[in-house]
């Protein structure tokens, strides 16, 4: 017996506000849409090729009452591929996101920034070509 990762879910404020910010950060596409609910992915997910092989996750963001109020116990970490770290977090910057400090002091090859809710994910070495 197995589980397989299919969804990481965030709880916020304003699901159709976070999604549309993660579909321009991740080239992702709303793929489902309930009350107080949106899915976002790369894909579409069906039972059999989730079934068959280990296959991308989608975020699901849903709306709760009460906002962020410390520090995310769990993160994305997201690498640009075609443009350089700091370019990348100036793109996200103009959509919205924030630089975040966590203590993670200076000299690191991450940054840390924060979504517009304020959930922290980190940029991480380009893979640029």
């Amino acid at each position: 017996m197995t589980s397989r990762f299919t969804e990481l879910t965030v709880d916020c404020r304003d699901p159709e506000r976070l999604a549309a910010f993660w579909c321009e950060v991740l080239g992702f596409e709303v793929i489902e849409r309930s009350e107080g609910q949106v899915e976002i992915g790369s894909w579409v997910p069906t039972v059999e090729e989730v079934r068959a092989r280990q296959m991308p996750p989608t975020l699901v963001f849903i709306r709760v009452p009460e906002g962020k109020a410390v520090k995310n116990r769990l993160h994305l970490d997201v690498s640009p591929i075609d443009a350089g770290t700091e370019e990348e977090v100036a793109r996200l910057v103009a959509l919205g996101a924030t630089r975040a400090d966590v203590g993670q002091g200076p000299g690191r090859s991450w940054v840390v920034m924060a979504d517009p809710e304020g959930n922290e994910f980190d940029v991480l070495r380009t893979l640029a070509p």
